[in-house]
Protein backbone atom coordinates (compact mmCIF):
# COMPACT_ATOMS: atom_id res chain seq x y z
CA UNK A 1 0.00 0.00 0.00
CA UNK A 2 1.00 3.48 -1.35
CA UNK A 3 2.63 5.62 2.35
CA UNK A 4 0.34 8.11 1.35
CA UNK A 5 -2.61 6.36 1.84
CA UNK A 6 -1.66 4.65 4.77
CA UNK A 7 -4.34 5.10 7.66
CA UNK A 8 -3.33 6.80 10.96
CA UNK A 9 -4.09 4.25 13.54
CA UNK A 10 -1.58 1.65 11.97
CA UNK A 11 1.32 3.85 12.59
CA UNK A 12 -0.05 4.77 16.26
CA UNK A 13 -0.37 0.70 17.18
CA UNK A 14 3.15 -1.08 16.64
CA UNK A 15 3.37 -4.70 15.97
CA UNK A 16 -0.43 -4.90 14.99
CA UNK A 17 -1.61 -6.69 12.09
CA UNK A 18 -1.50 -5.40 9.07
CA UNK A 19 -4.56 -5.73 7.14
CA UNK A 20 -4.94 -5.27 3.07
CA UNK A 21 -8.31 -3.17 2.76
CA UNK A 22 -10.69 -3.52 -0.37
CA UNK A 23 -10.23 -1.42 -2.46
CA UNK A 24 -13.17 1.99 -2.30
CA UNK A 25 -15.10 2.32 -5.49
CA UNK A 26 -15.06 5.86 -5.95
CA UNK A 27 -16.59 8.38 -8.42
CA UNK A 28 -14.37 11.02 -9.80
CA UNK A 29 -15.24 14.51 -8.83
CA UNK A 30 -16.31 16.03 -12.46
CA UNK A 31 -18.92 13.08 -12.47
CA UNK A 32 -20.60 14.01 -9.76
CA UNK A 33 -20.73 17.88 -10.58
CA UNK A 34 -22.23 16.95 -13.86
CA UNK A 35 -24.86 14.84 -12.23
CA UNK A 36 -25.82 17.44 -9.81
CA UNK A 37 -26.01 20.31 -13.04
CA UNK A 38 -28.12 17.66 -14.67
CA UNK A 39 -30.68 17.07 -11.99
CA UNK A 40 -30.93 20.55 -11.36
CA UNK A 41 -31.55 21.55 -15.35
CA UNK A 42 -34.63 18.55 -15.24
CA UNK A 43 -36.72 20.11 -11.94
CA UNK A 44 -36.16 23.80 -13.75
CA UNK A 45 -37.53 22.41 -17.11
CA UNK A 46 -40.40 20.63 -15.15
CA UNK A 47 -40.81 23.99 -13.07
CA UNK A 48 -41.59 25.59 -16.74
CA UNK A 49 -43.54 23.09 -18.26
CA UNK A 50 -46.22 23.30 -15.27
CA UNK A 51 -46.01 26.95 -15.18
CA UNK A 52 -46.48 27.41 -19.05
CA UNK A 53 -49.54 24.77 -18.62
CA UNK A 54 -51.32 26.42 -15.85
CA UNK A 55 -51.07 30.11 -17.67
CA UNK A 56 -52.65 28.20 -20.81
CA UNK A 57 -55.44 27.08 -19.31
CA UNK A 58 -56.02 29.89 -16.97
CA UNK A 59 -56.05 32.39 -19.82
CA UNK A 60 -57.62 30.32 -22.50
CA UNK A 61 -61.36 28.96 -20.67
CA UNK A 62 -62.97 26.32 -21.98
CA UNK A 63 -64.81 27.19 -25.44
CA UNK A 64 -61.96 28.71 -26.76
CA UNK A 65 -61.68 32.17 -27.50
CA UNK A 66 -65.17 33.33 -27.21
CA UNK A 67 -66.78 31.13 -24.98
CA UNK A 68 -70.72 30.15 -24.87
CA UNK A 69 -70.57 30.63 -21.04
CA UNK A 70 -69.14 34.08 -21.27
CA UNK A 71 -71.69 36.64 -22.36
CA UNK A 72 -69.80 40.06 -24.22
CA UNK A 73 -71.30 43.65 -23.51
CA UNK A 74 -72.20 45.67 -26.12
CA UNK A 75 -74.01 48.61 -26.86
CA UNK A 76 -76.75 49.28 -29.24
CA UNK A 77 -78.78 51.19 -31.37
CA UNK A 78 -82.28 51.24 -32.92
CA UNK A 79 -82.52 51.32 -36.39
CA UNK A 80 -85.05 54.41 -37.88
CA UNK A 81 -86.35 56.01 -40.78
CA UNK A 82 -84.55 59.69 -41.19
CA UNK A 83 -82.91 62.39 -43.66
CA UNK A 84 -79.47 61.42 -45.16
CA UNK A 85 -77.73 64.16 -46.91
CA UNK A 86 -75.83 63.08 -49.93
CA UNK A 87 -72.54 65.23 -49.81
CA UNK A 88 -69.65 65.55 -52.16
CA UNK A 89 -66.62 66.22 -49.68
CA UNK A 90 -63.56 68.12 -51.71
CA UNK A 91 -60.74 69.93 -51.30
CA UNK A 92 -60.65 73.65 -52.27
CA UNK A 93 -58.62 76.93 -51.82
CA UNK A 94 -59.82 80.39 -51.28
CA UNK A 95 -59.75 82.72 -53.93
CA UNK A 96 -60.92 85.95 -54.46
CA UNK A 97 -63.00 87.86 -57.04
CA UNK A 98 -60.77 90.25 -57.57
CA UNK A 99 -56.65 90.62 -56.83
CA UNK A 100 -54.68 94.30 -58.25
CA UNK A 101 -51.79 94.96 -58.32
CA UNK A 102 -51.56 98.75 -57.77
CA UNK A 103 -49.23 99.73 -60.60
CA UNK A 104 -48.31 103.80 -61.51
CA UNK A 105 -49.18 104.56 -65.17
CA UNK A 106 -46.95 107.64 -65.55
CA UNK A 107 -43.43 107.87 -64.58
CA UNK A 108 -41.95 110.09 -61.60
CA UNK A 109 -41.45 110.26 -57.96
CA UNK A 110 -43.34 108.73 -55.70
CA UNK A 111 -44.37 112.01 -53.33
CA UNK A 112 -47.31 110.50 -50.76
CA UNK A 113 -48.70 107.29 -49.60
CA UNK A 114 -52.14 107.35 -48.47
CA UNK A 115 -52.62 103.94 -47.08
CA UNK A 116 -51.54 102.21 -44.02
CA UNK A 117 -51.03 98.03 -44.59
CA UNK A 118 -53.68 95.74 -44.07
CA UNK A 119 -56.12 99.01 -44.53
CA UNK A 120 -59.68 98.01 -45.77
CA UNK A 121 -60.35 100.95 -48.59
CA UNK A 122 -62.95 100.91 -50.68
CA UNK A 123 -63.09 101.60 -54.72
CA UNK A 124 -61.98 105.31 -55.67
CA UNK A 125 -60.00 106.25 -52.02
CA UNK A 126 -56.87 107.67 -52.58
CA UNK A 127 -53.79 105.47 -52.09
CA UNK A 128 -50.34 107.27 -53.64
CA UNK A 129 -49.43 110.82 -55.34
CA UNK A 130 -46.86 111.11 -57.75
CA UNK A 131 -45.14 114.36 -58.63
CA UNK A 132 -47.32 116.37 -61.26
CA UNK A 133 -45.45 119.23 -61.33
CA UNK A 134 -43.52 118.21 -65.00
CA UNK A 135 -46.99 117.04 -66.55
CA UNK A 136 -48.45 120.68 -65.28
CA UNK A 137 -45.78 122.26 -66.80
CA UNK A 138 -46.06 120.63 -70.21
CA UNK A 139 -50.09 121.05 -70.04
CA UNK A 140 -49.31 124.83 -69.99
CA UNK A 141 -46.77 124.71 -73.34
CA UNK A 142 -49.66 122.75 -74.83
CA UNK A 143 -52.36 125.00 -73.93
CA UNK A 144 -50.08 127.76 -75.44
CA UNK A 145 -49.60 125.95 -78.77
CA UNK A 146 -53.58 125.76 -78.84
CA UNK A 147 -54.17 129.38 -78.29
CA UNK A 148 -51.99 130.14 -81.68
CA UNK A 149 -53.11 128.14 -83.42
CA UNK A 150 -56.71 128.93 -82.54
CA UNK A 151 -55.92 132.49 -83.36
CA UNK A 152 -54.72 131.19 -86.71
CA UNK A 153 -58.00 129.35 -87.80
CA UNK A 154 -59.96 132.11 -86.79
CA UNK A 155 -57.41 134.25 -88.93
CA UNK A 156 -58.19 131.87 -91.60
CA UNK A 157 -61.71 131.41 -91.46
CA UNK A 158 -62.29 135.26 -91.56
CA UNK A 159 -60.03 135.53 -94.70
CA UNK A 160 -62.09 132.42 -96.46
CA UNK A 161 -65.52 134.76 -95.56
CA UNK A 162 -63.96 138.10 -97.40
CA UNK A 163 -62.86 135.67 -100.67
CA UNK A 164 -65.63 134.32 -101.03
CA UNK A 165 -67.51 137.38 -100.99
CA UNK A 166 -64.84 138.50 -103.63
CA UNK A 167 -65.21 135.67 -105.55
CA UNK A 168 -68.77 136.06 -106.38
CA UNK A 169 -68.22 139.45 -107.01
CA UNK A 170 -65.38 138.32 -109.50
CA UNK A 171 -62.77 140.61 -107.76
CA UNK A 172 -60.48 137.85 -107.11
CA UNK A 173 -59.67 134.96 -108.23
CA UNK A 174 -62.12 131.90 -107.84
CA UNK A 175 -58.62 129.91 -106.82
CA UNK A 176 -57.46 131.73 -104.51
CA UNK A 177 -61.08 131.25 -102.84
CA UNK A 178 -60.82 127.57 -103.08
CA UNK A 179 -56.94 127.88 -101.37
CA UNK A 180 -58.50 129.45 -98.66
CA UNK A 181 -60.97 126.26 -97.60
CA UNK A 182 -57.97 124.00 -97.34
CA UNK A 183 -55.76 126.70 -95.04
CA UNK A 184 -58.59 126.68 -92.66
CA UNK A 185 -58.98 123.12 -92.41
CA UNK A 186 -55.13 122.38 -92.00
CA UNK A 187 -55.32 125.23 -89.02
CA UNK A 188 -58.46 123.04 -87.86
CA UNK A 189 -56.17 120.26 -87.78
CA UNK A 190 -53.35 122.13 -85.75
CA UNK A 191 -56.11 123.17 -83.05
CA UNK A 192 -57.24 119.43 -82.64
CA UNK A 193 -53.78 118.19 -82.43
CA UNK A 194 -53.04 120.53 -79.81
CA UNK A 195 -56.38 119.76 -78.15
CA UNK A 196 -55.30 116.05 -77.74
CA UNK A 197 -52.30 116.95 -76.29
CA UNK A 198 -53.35 119.07 -73.61
CA UNK A 199 -56.10 116.39 -72.87
CA UNK A 200 -53.26 113.88 -72.61
CA UNK A 201 -51.00 116.19 -69.92
CA UNK A 202 -54.67 116.37 -68.37
CA UNK A 203 -54.90 112.47 -68.41
CA UNK A 204 -51.06 112.35 -66.96
CA UNK A 205 -51.94 114.78 -63.91
CA UNK A 206 -54.83 112.67 -62.97
CA UNK A 207 -52.58 109.60 -63.14
CA UNK A 208 -50.25 110.77 -61.03
CA UNK A 209 -53.51 110.68 -58.43
CA UNK A 210 -53.48 106.79 -57.79
CA UNK A 211 -56.73 105.76 -56.44
CA UNK A 212 -57.56 102.36 -55.40
CA UNK A 213 -59.92 100.44 -58.63
CA UNK A 214 -61.50 97.97 -56.26
CA UNK A 215 -62.73 98.03 -52.60
CA UNK A 216 -60.90 95.21 -50.42
CA UNK A 217 -57.99 95.03 -48.35
CA UNK A 218 -54.60 96.63 -49.00
CA UNK A 219 -51.78 94.13 -48.56
CA UNK A 220 -47.84 95.17 -47.41
CA UNK A 221 -46.09 98.67 -49.11
CA UNK A 222 -43.80 97.90 -51.66
CA UNK A 223 -42.81 101.06 -52.64
CA UNK A 224 -41.62 103.72 -49.86
CA UNK A 225 -42.17 107.46 -50.62
CA UNK A 226 -39.21 109.27 -51.89
CA UNK A 227 -38.55 106.46 -54.64
CA UNK A 228 -39.04 106.96 -59.04
CA UNK A 229 -41.59 104.93 -59.87
CA UNK A 230 -42.16 103.90 -63.87
CA UNK A 231 -44.33 102.44 -65.67
CA UNK A 232 -41.88 99.46 -66.66
CA UNK A 233 -42.20 97.97 -62.59
CA UNK A 234 -43.79 95.01 -62.23
CA UNK A 235 -43.95 94.79 -58.34
CA UNK A 236 -46.28 97.84 -57.91
CA UNK A 237 -46.81 100.22 -55.51
CA UNK A 238 -49.45 97.91 -53.41
CA UNK A 239 -51.82 94.41 -54.19
CA UNK A 240 -55.34 95.11 -53.18
CA UNK A 241 -57.69 91.82 -52.67
CA UNK A 242 -61.18 91.56 -52.64
CA UNK A 243 -62.90 89.89 -49.70
CA UNK A 244 -66.51 90.69 -49.87
CA UNK A 245 -67.66 88.60 -51.42
CA UNK A 246 -65.18 85.60 -52.02
CA UNK A 247 -65.10 82.05 -53.68
CA UNK A 248 -63.68 78.86 -53.34
CA UNK A 249 -62.49 76.83 -55.77
CA UNK A 250 -62.27 73.15 -55.44
CA UNK A 251 -62.57 70.00 -57.83
CA UNK A 252 -64.81 67.12 -57.66
CA UNK A 253 -65.15 63.55 -59.45
CA UNK A 254 -66.68 63.52 -62.87
CA UNK A 255 -68.87 61.12 -61.57
CA UNK A 256 -70.64 63.32 -59.30
CA UNK A 257 -71.43 65.20 -62.59
CA UNK A 258 -74.85 63.52 -63.65
CA UNK A 259 -76.34 64.51 -59.94
CA UNK A 260 -74.98 68.35 -60.32
CA UNK A 261 -75.63 69.36 -63.82
CA UNK A 262 -79.01 69.50 -63.96
CA UNK A 263 -79.86 71.07 -60.74
CA UNK A 264 -77.39 73.92 -61.62
CA UNK A 265 -78.58 74.42 -65.47
CA UNK A 266 -82.29 74.87 -64.04
CA UNK A 267 -80.48 76.88 -61.29
CA UNK A 268 -81.50 75.27 -58.41
CA UNK A 269 -79.16 76.79 -55.52
CA UNK A 270 -76.44 74.08 -54.81
CA UNK A 271 -75.31 75.07 -51.01
CA UNK A 272 -71.57 74.59 -50.30
CA UNK A 273 -70.29 74.72 -46.57
CA UNK A 274 -66.46 75.19 -46.23
CA UNK A 275 -64.66 73.49 -43.09
CA UNK A 276 -61.54 74.69 -41.89
CA UNK A 277 -57.48 72.21 -42.34
CA UNK A 278 -58.57 70.26 -39.44
CA UNK A 279 -62.48 69.64 -41.30
CA UNK A 280 -63.58 70.83 -37.66
CA UNK A 281 -64.73 73.84 -37.72
CA UNK A 282 -67.20 75.98 -40.10
CA UNK A 283 -66.19 78.67 -41.86
CA UNK A 284 -68.97 80.03 -43.48
CA UNK A 285 -72.25 78.73 -46.15
CA UNK A 286 -72.32 79.75 -49.90
CA UNK A 287 -73.45 78.99 -53.16
CA UNK A 288 -72.20 77.10 -56.50
CA UNK A 289 -70.88 79.94 -58.74
CA UNK A 290 -70.01 78.63 -61.57
CA UNK A 291 -68.57 75.31 -62.97
CA UNK A 292 -65.77 74.64 -65.74
CA UNK A 293 -66.44 73.81 -69.03
CA UNK A 294 -64.14 70.74 -69.01
CA UNK A 295 -62.80 67.68 -67.05
CA UNK A 296 -59.34 67.67 -65.81
CA UNK A 297 -58.06 64.08 -68.03
CA UNK A 298 -55.05 63.78 -65.60
CA UNK A 299 -57.40 63.84 -62.36
CA UNK A 300 -60.85 62.80 -63.61
CA UNK A 301 -62.42 66.04 -61.96
CA UNK A 302 -63.87 69.24 -62.66
CA UNK A 303 -63.49 72.51 -60.87
CA UNK A 304 -65.85 74.38 -58.91
CA UNK A 305 -66.06 77.87 -57.90
CA UNK A 306 -68.47 78.43 -54.92
CA UNK A 307 -69.01 82.13 -53.85
CA UNK A 308 -69.33 83.05 -50.25
CA UNK A 309 -70.36 86.35 -48.42
CA UNK A 310 -67.73 86.52 -46.48
CA UNK A 311 -69.47 89.37 -43.90
CA UNK A 312 -67.47 88.39 -41.02
CA UNK A 313 -63.91 87.77 -42.54
CA UNK A 314 -63.85 83.97 -42.22
CA UNK A 315 -62.43 83.02 -45.39
CA UNK A 316 -58.64 84.39 -45.94
CA UNK A 317 -57.18 84.40 -49.80
CA UNK A 318 -55.30 81.59 -50.39
CA UNK A 319 -56.67 79.73 -47.25
CA UNK A 320 -57.09 75.38 -47.43
CA UNK A 321 -60.34 74.50 -46.68
CA UNK A 322 -62.45 71.22 -46.75
CA UNK A 323 -66.11 71.96 -49.02
CA UNK A 324 -68.76 70.10 -48.62
CA UNK A 325 -71.21 70.13 -51.30
CA UNK A 326 -74.88 69.89 -50.56
CA UNK A 327 -76.67 67.35 -53.61
CA UNK A 328 -79.54 66.44 -52.30
CA UNK A 329 -81.54 65.30 -49.11
CA UNK A 330 -83.08 61.78 -49.08
CA UNK A 331 -85.82 62.04 -46.79
CA UNK A 332 -87.62 59.15 -45.02
CA UNK A 333 -85.17 56.33 -45.72
CA UNK A 334 -83.27 53.62 -43.33
CA UNK A 335 -80.50 55.01 -41.33
CA UNK A 336 -78.17 53.64 -39.07
CA UNK A 337 -75.23 54.71 -37.42
CA UNK A 338 -71.69 54.14 -39.05
CA UNK A 339 -70.62 52.65 -36.41
CA UNK A 340 -72.36 49.58 -36.25
CA UNK A 341 -71.26 48.58 -40.18
CA UNK A 342 -68.73 46.16 -40.45
CA UNK A 343 -66.72 45.01 -43.58
CA UNK A 344 -64.97 42.21 -44.22
CA UNK A 345 -65.20 39.59 -47.21
CA UNK A 346 -68.21 39.08 -47.86
CA UNK A 347 -69.01 42.79 -47.79
CA UNK A 348 -70.49 45.75 -45.61
CA UNK A 349 -72.61 43.30 -42.55
CA UNK A 350 -73.76 44.40 -39.08
CA UNK A 351 -74.77 42.36 -35.32
CA UNK A 352 -78.13 42.18 -35.09
CA UNK A 353 -79.21 41.75 -31.56
CA UNK A 354 -82.62 39.39 -31.55
CA UNK A 355 -85.18 38.93 -29.26
CA UNK A 356 -83.18 36.43 -26.52
CA UNK A 357 -79.93 39.20 -26.76
CA UNK A 358 -78.10 36.47 -29.02
CA UNK A 359 -76.54 38.34 -32.03
CA UNK A 360 -76.76 37.15 -36.16
CA UNK A 361 -74.86 38.53 -39.09
CA UNK A 362 -76.57 40.49 -41.47
CA UNK A 363 -75.43 41.44 -44.87
CA UNK A 364 -76.65 44.95 -45.74
CA UNK A 365 -76.38 47.28 -48.65
CA UNK A 366 -75.48 51.26 -48.11
CA UNK A 367 -75.97 54.11 -49.44
CA UNK A 368 -75.03 57.60 -49.17
CA UNK A 369 -73.12 58.35 -46.22
CA UNK A 370 -73.69 61.45 -43.53
CA UNK A 371 -71.19 62.01 -40.78
CA UNK A 372 -72.10 59.22 -38.24
CA UNK A 373 -75.09 57.92 -40.14
CA UNK A 374 -75.49 55.55 -43.26
CA UNK A 375 -77.98 54.90 -45.74
CA UNK A 376 -79.28 51.32 -45.32
CA UNK A 377 -81.01 50.66 -48.55
CA UNK A 378 -81.44 46.46 -47.97
CA UNK A 379 -80.82 44.20 -45.17
CA UNK A 380 -82.16 46.14 -42.50
CA UNK A 381 -85.51 47.56 -41.60
CA UNK A 382 -86.96 50.02 -39.08
CA UNK A 383 -87.05 48.89 -35.45
CA UNK A 384 -84.24 46.57 -35.49
CA UNK A 385 -81.34 46.73 -32.91
CA UNK A 386 -77.82 46.68 -34.29
CA UNK A 387 -74.20 46.57 -32.15
CA UNK A 388 -72.23 50.20 -32.54
CA UNK A 389 -69.50 48.85 -29.64
CA UNK A 390 -67.42 46.20 -28.58
CA UNK A 391 -68.60 44.56 -32.59
CA UNK A 392 -64.61 42.98 -32.51
CA UNK A 393 -65.57 40.75 -30.06
CA UNK A 394 -68.86 39.19 -31.75
CA UNK A 395 -69.74 36.03 -33.35
CA UNK A 396 -72.91 34.43 -34.93
CA UNK A 397 -75.03 33.41 -32.40
CA UNK A 398 -73.43 34.65 -29.40
CA UNK A 399 -74.93 35.80 -26.64
CA UNK A 400 -74.56 39.62 -24.85
CA UNK A 401 -75.67 42.26 -22.72
CA UNK A 402 -76.58 45.57 -23.81
CA UNK A 403 -74.83 47.87 -21.57
CA UNK A 404 -76.16 51.51 -23.63
CA UNK A 405 -78.63 51.96 -26.46
CA UNK A 406 -79.07 54.77 -28.66
CA UNK A 407 -76.28 56.45 -26.41
CA UNK A 408 -78.60 56.05 -23.20
CA UNK A 409 -77.80 53.17 -20.15
CA UNK A 410 -79.74 50.54 -19.61
CA UNK A 411 -81.16 48.33 -16.83
CA UNK A 412 -77.50 46.37 -15.40
CA UNK A 413 -77.60 42.79 -17.07
CA UNK A 414 -77.06 39.85 -14.96
CA UNK A 415 -73.41 38.74 -14.13
CA UNK A 416 -71.29 36.76 -15.45
CA UNK A 417 -71.65 34.04 -12.79
CA UNK A 418 -75.21 34.09 -13.13
CA UNK A 419 -76.81 30.78 -13.71
CA UNK A 420 -78.79 30.15 -17.58
CA UNK A 421 -82.02 30.36 -16.96
CA UNK A 422 -81.51 33.99 -15.01
CA UNK A 423 -79.54 35.04 -17.86
CA UNK A 424 -82.07 34.15 -20.52
CA UNK A 425 -84.76 36.24 -18.06
CA UNK A 426 -82.23 39.07 -18.35
CA UNK A 427 -81.93 38.72 -22.01
CA UNK A 428 -85.73 38.06 -22.90
CA UNK A 429 -86.79 41.37 -21.10
CA UNK A 430 -87.65 44.29 -24.03
CA UNK A 431 -85.73 47.55 -24.18
CA UNK A 432 -88.23 50.69 -24.41
CA UNK A 433 -85.51 53.56 -26.19
CA UNK A 434 -86.07 56.13 -28.35
CA UNK A 435 -84.72 55.03 -32.14
CA UNK A 436 -82.17 57.05 -33.69
CA UNK A 437 -80.52 58.37 -36.24
CA UNK A 438 -84.21 60.48 -37.20
CA UNK A 439 -83.63 64.32 -38.26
Amino acid sequence: MDERTRKPDEELVPGARRLTPLPAVTTPSGSRLRIAVGLVVVIFLALGIYETVRWVKSASPSGGRFPQAALQTVGASTVALGDVRVIVNALGTVTPLATVTVQTQINGQLTDVGFTEGQLVKKGDFLAQIDQRPYEYLKEQFEGQLAHDQGLLAQAQMDLTRYQTLAQQNSIARQQSEDQVFIVQQYAGSVKQDQGLVDAQALNIAYCHIVSPITGRVGLRLVDPGNYVQTTNTSGIAVITQLQPITVIFSIPEDELPGIMPQFNVGTPLTVTAYDRANLRELATGKVAAIDNQIDTTTGTVKVRAQFDNTDNALFPNQFVNARLLVKTLQNVVTVPTPAIQRGAPGAYVYVINADNTVSVRQITTGAVDGNITEVRSGLSAGDRVVIDGADRLRDGLKVIVTAENGQPTAPGPAAGEGEGQQGRHAGRPQSQPAAGSH
